[in-house]
């Protein structure tokens, strides 16, 4: 477990009468650092957001969970505020996650992610599952036909990379993020339009380092899979799926989770916090409750 130290004071800033949301940045390894944000009191709660966003998706999970808990939303290392990676450091969003909770003294947490953010979540459950008090993966999970770090690139995928890095080039950086926009919109429901424009201000904020860089193995995947197969954690684990991203039967990591959950959420796709907030809202806040009682 690699430990990292609060490198910058958190600073309030007003928000109303009496609460306040607290900035901060904590040293990760090789120099990093991550900008996280922090709001509420209570239980630890921390919000693990997707590819090519930042913190910035969970606005309207912030203030709502920090009524209850003490939440904190960072940017992974590569996007929002946080520092870049790094081609020659190899590190995991798990082990980045790990140090700023070790920063923040957190003995352990309730994780919430999302698509990236559940590939995260998904790597602490079977990683760590002894610094989390429950976990929600939503649109996605472990990712257990990836490799980990113990399967570095080898030249074949060295040279794929170098050819897909100079297709993304040659059509520019500017037309793959409209295209990805297309895909997170895609799967939405009737409420899909609120979410366009939030969603284009992270990716258009985006640097887009990732998809012009050889990445170092980001997820433990199939390291994580093996190893949850093996301990079958004792977390208590809620795993949502929006309904419109037409994907059936059970997560396969529920067969080795005896505390699991499967919920499909109506009306709504991958980017179910942001399209059906008050749904997706009521369905986590509900499974955390029952882990208090």
């Amino acid at each position: 477990m690699k430990k990292g130290s609060l490198v910058m004071l958190s600073i309030a800033l007003l928000c109303g009468c009496t609460a306040t949301t607290r900035v901060g940045m904590v040293a990760v390894q090789g120099g990093g650092s991550l900008y996280y944000e922090e709001r509420g009191k209570g239980a630890p709660l921390l919000l693990l957001h997707g590819h090519s966003l930042d913190g910035r998706m969970w606005d309207e999970q912030f203030r709502v969970f920090a009524r209850h808990y003490r939440v904190v939303r960072p940017d992974f290392r590569g996007y929002g505020r946080s520092s870049e990676q790094r081609e020659d450091l190899p590190m995991t969003h798990a082990d980045d996650v790990v140090t700023l909770m070790d920063s923040m003294h957190f003995d352990n947490a309730y994780v919430v992610g999302l698509s990236m953010g559940a590939f995260v979540a998904g790597d602490m459950l079977a990683m760590y599952p002894e610094r989390l008090l429950g976990c929600v993966m939503a649109s996605g999970g472990i990712r257990r036909g990836s490799p980990g770090p113990s399967e570095p690139m080898d030249s074949a995928e060295s040279r794929k990379r170098d050819q897909e890095i100079a297709a993304l080039k040659q059509k520019g950086v500017e037309e793959m993020k409209r295209e990805w926009l297309q895909q997170l919109m895609a799967s939405g429901g009737s409420c899909k339009e609120r979410m366009r424009r939030p969603l284009w201000q992270m990716i258009s904020d985006w640097s887009a380092w990732q998809p012009l860089h050889k990445e170092v193995r980001l997820f433990y995947g199939r390291e994580a899979w093996s190893r949850l197969q093996q301990r079958r954690p004792q977390v208590p684990v809620l795993m949502l799926r929006g309904a419109m991203e037409h994907k059936t039967g059970m997560p396969a990591e529920l067969r080795y989770l005896p505390q699991g959950q499967f919920r499909e959420l109506p009306d709504c796709g991958h980017m179910m916090n942001m399209e059906q907030p008050r749904l997706f809202n009521r369905a986590v806040l509900s499974f955390l409750r029952q882990q208090s009682r």
